[in-house]
């Protein structure tokens, strides 16, 4: 049984496995139909259930055109119109459904939530994202570095903003695919040292933006406020000096790319000027959660990897 709960549950094979496995599926399919299924369709028959806890529009849109492409079907559920919204349990939700669809996303708050679901549940389980990590968009950006043209070994990437679960993907990838993060976070919002260790070694720490673009290939930062908290004027002015603008961009190196999970807030984390700017990927990092959920689909069900 293979769940994907975090990046470690593929290990360093697996994702590189699953890249390119993404990267050869996309380019087979440019300007075909959305809707066409891939010329091998290798999960016909199979059924994915979705299961959404939080507000989606690429999780969703994206992981429900994968399992189409690849031949599958899908049935989207939102929390609070199954029985999970009146009080049944992850375990017997995991089991129920497990007798009636070939594969379970989860997109919820509270991590142990996938992870009951995973131990209870004998079809593979993906995390969607949780409130510790978001493993299937750093695969998206993973293959959209790649797709840029640049490798992940000894690659700089500087965080801006809030210690949050996208970053914990990000240093947990690092320390699998040998590469460098930078985070730059202020007071009261920095990453806590399990989640620095998970870089093994490749994850720091610093309170200047500027020392955390220096030299960095790869920019990245995330909403300030999260889904499902205030909108914290007092978080918003501490995270003020990490606004990713020109002039940001500009310390780093003259290449460098910039990546953003979406949705953002502009004028907030990123100026507008950025987010549309030439050295923004965010379209592309967006279309690219279509095909890196489908290499992920294949990896749970044993075809890759």
């Amino acid at each position: 049984m293979r769940h994907f709960l975090n990046l470690a549950d593929a290990g360093a094979d697996g994702i590189a496995a699953m890249i390119a496995d993404a990267l050869d599926r996309k380019a087979a399919r440019a300007d075909w139909p959305k809707g066409r299924p891939d010329a091998d369709a290798p999960l016909a028959g199979r059924v994915l259930a979705m299961v959404f806890e939080k507000n989606s529009t690429r999780t969703r849109v994206s992981f429900d055109m994968a399992i189409r492409q690849l031949g599958g079907t899908s049935i989207v559920m939102d929390a609070g119109t199954t029985q999970l919204g009146r009080g049944e349990t992850v375990a017997d939700t995991a089991r129920v459904l497990s007798a009636y669809v070939d594969a379970i996303m989860l997109r919820t708050d509270d991590h142990a939530k996938v992870e009951e679901m995973a131990h209870h549940a004998s079809v593979p389980v993906i995390n969607g994202l949780t409130d510790l990590s978001h493993p299937c968009q750093i695969m998206a950006d993973l293959l959209t570095i790649i797709d840029a043209g640049k490798a992940l070994p000894g690659l700089k990437v500087a965080w801006l903003g809030d210690g949050n679960n996208v970053l914990y993907s990000i240093v947990e990838a690092a320390g699998l695919m040998q590469f460098d993060v930078t985070a730059a976070c202020p007071q009261g919002f920095q990453p806590d040292d399990a989640m620095l260790a998970m870089g093994q070694g490749r994850a720091r720490c610093v309170a200047d933006p500027r020392e955390a673009v220096a030299g960095a290939d790869i920019i990245v930062t995330d909403t300030w406020i999260s889904m499902g908290q205030a909108h914290a004027e007092t978080k918003l002015a501490a995270m003020m000096p990490y606004q990713v603008d020109a002039a940001l961009m500009a310390a780093a190196k003259p290449d460098a790319k910039f990546l953003h999970c979406l949705p953002a807030h502009r004028g907030e984390e990123v100026t507008a000027e950025v987010i549309d700017g030439p050295q923004s990927l965010i379209w592309a990092e967006a279309e690219n959660r279509l095909h890196a959920q489908k290499s992920v689909l294949r990896w749970c069900f044993g075809q890759i990897g």
